[in-house]
């Protein structure tokens, strides 16, 4: 992470009620990037970080105010910008998604605010998030509701 401005984890995530920092992103093999590990590193060029795995903004119930989550330790590492998911998605919807999100911030010319989109990342979602609604069917709500942006 410490080399690239933009990283993608499409892997399982995997939170953890009782200890909130050992939440993971699963990795291969048996390898675990825990929140515990993603607070602790300072990032200062990172940009965007994709979350395209299960449960990566998701809160504690019995905690309502608190956010801690993986999505909001990759903010405190010093991504800018987190599209994560509210609880489990489904493995069909993840690639659409990143598709439509990832060809609209990349897309050529068409008024882009910066050279690499990074900073249109919340409008990508927005519009990934509508056009896997409009696949799906509005009362599948929950393939398509869980997806969110934080940051900028």
């Amino acid at each position: 992470m410490k080399a690239s401005t933009w990283v993608h984890f499409a892997c399982h995530g995997q939170q953890s009620i009782d200890n909130p920092v050992d939440s993971a992103l699963l990795l291969s093999g048996q390898e675990k990037l825990k929140l515990s590990d993603i607070a602790s590193v300072d990032l200062p060029d990172a940009e965007l970080a994709f979350l395209s795995a299960c449960q990566t903004a998701m809160g504690d119930d019995t905690l309502p105010a608190e956010s801690l989550h993986l999505a909001a330790g990759m903010l405190l590492a010093g991504f800018r910008g987190v599209i994560a998911t509210l609880w489990s998605i489904q493995d069909r919807d993840a690639p659409r998604v990143a598709h439509d999100v990832y060809g609209y911030m990349l897309r050529e010319g068409d008024g882009r605010k910066s050279e690499d989109g990074s900073d249109e990342a919340a409008v990508a979602l927005h519009r990934a998030v509508g056009r896997l609604r409009d696949q799906v069917g509005e009362t599948s709500f929950l393939s398509w509701v869980p997806w969110v942006h934080f940051g900028i």
